[in-house]
């Protein structure tokens, strides 16, 4: 059964003698609203695999640059009361929505806690499972539901939420969460324009990607002892593939994974894709790998075909699809 949120104060006296209410079953993403006559109250949407019941939020607090971009990208920037910034994410005025971030609070430059969602008096929490959301941080779907603070995880990082999974790849992931936030905010023809043109995008990139074998590539999030990378189940697996390359680790049923640097020699990655982080620059990676033995023989390292990814185009958000057509752009002028 789906988890039912109490309407806040002005809603409760909206639906004061009102009518019996009538449901009406969207298509798409399984959402199932239900309405009091002239206005809907009640949208029923799926967190992850499992149906929940939303009221339209008003004080959403956003976890990383890619939950506030979703929500930035849909004009849904008056439902947002703040977000929390750890440092791995670049700064704010980077991002194409500088503008709408400044209309918000900066919450917290750490990572989620339920402290800060409290006090700030949240109604809505979006983050990914395990990216954000944390058993071991003691924030969660369920804590919050008995707090009675909604919360939506980003689709991508659901394919091993316990008890209610839910896999897709990461670009119809992303697509997925922009639906089902529409319908959660009652923007859904928005949602669907922003959708519509992403996916126009998308598609531009492949449908001029490299003829031929896919070239071989590595992406490095971090790691010097042992490497961390991309398995399929992130943004970059995508990006790789529809531009023209080949993940050497799409293989890996994983998010961020680590792996063995014998692994990555035996690959042989003709590109090496940087991650760049707020807190970690990619220029220091590089360097890394131009020094380190077990990787400055690689063919991408010898040749210097480094890709930099900012890390907002590498988390689940809209800047996916940036991240997209830039190395779309580096692989149709690679010279192998």
């Amino acid at each position: 059964m789906p988890l039912t949120w109490p309407l806040n104060s002005a809603r409760r006296r909206a639906v004061m003698g009102s009518t019996a209410a009538a449901a009406l079953l969207l298509t798409g993403c399984g959402a199932d609203v239900t309405t009091d006559g002239k206005k809907s109250e009640k949208t029923t949407v799926k967190r992850c695999a499992e149906p929940v019941e939303y009221t339209t939020p008003e004080r959403t607090v956003a976890y990383e640059g890619g939950s506030a971009d979703k929500l930035f990208s849909l004009g849904l920037t008056e439902h947002v009361y703040g977000y929390v910034m750890p440092p791995a994410n670049p700064p704010v005025k980077e991002s194409p929505w500088a503008s709408e971030y400044a209309k918000v609070k900066k919450l917290s430059d750490d990572l989620l806690n339920k402290e800060v969602v409290v006090d700030a008096k949240a109604d809505l929490v979006v983050a990914g499972w395990n990216s954000g959301f944390s058993d071991q941080r003691g924030i969660t779907p369920a804590i919050l539901d008995k707090l009675r603070i909604q919360s939506f995880m980003h689709t991508e990082s659901c394919y091993n939420y316990p008890k209610h999974p839910e896999k897709k790849k990461p670009f119809e992931a992303l697509y997925t969460d922009l639906e089902r936030l529409g319908k959660i905010f009652r923007v859904e023809d928005k949602a669907e324009k922003v959708v519509a043109d992403l996916r126009k995008r998308e598609k531009a990139v492949s449908a001029k990607a490299p003829k031929g074998d896919p070239v071989p590539v590595f992406l490095y999030d971090s790691g010097t002892d042992q490497p961390f990378t991309a398995g399929n189940q992130v943004p970059p697996d995508d990006i790789i593939k529809k531009a023209g390359g080949k993940n050497i680790f799409s293989g890996l049923d994983q998010r961020w994974t680590q792996v063995s640097w014998e692994s990555v020699t035996k690959a042989g990655p003709e590109v090496v894709v940087i991650l760049d982080y707020g807190d970690k620059p990619a220029k220091k990676k590089i360097e890394f790998l131009k020094k380190s033995p077990q990787t400055r023989e690689l063919p991408a390292v010898k040749k210097n075909n480094f890709f930099i990814l900012d890390y907002n185009e590498g988390i689940s958000g809209p800047r996916n699809i940036d991240g997209l057509e830039k190395f779309g752009t580096y692989l149709r002028e690679l010279k192998r």
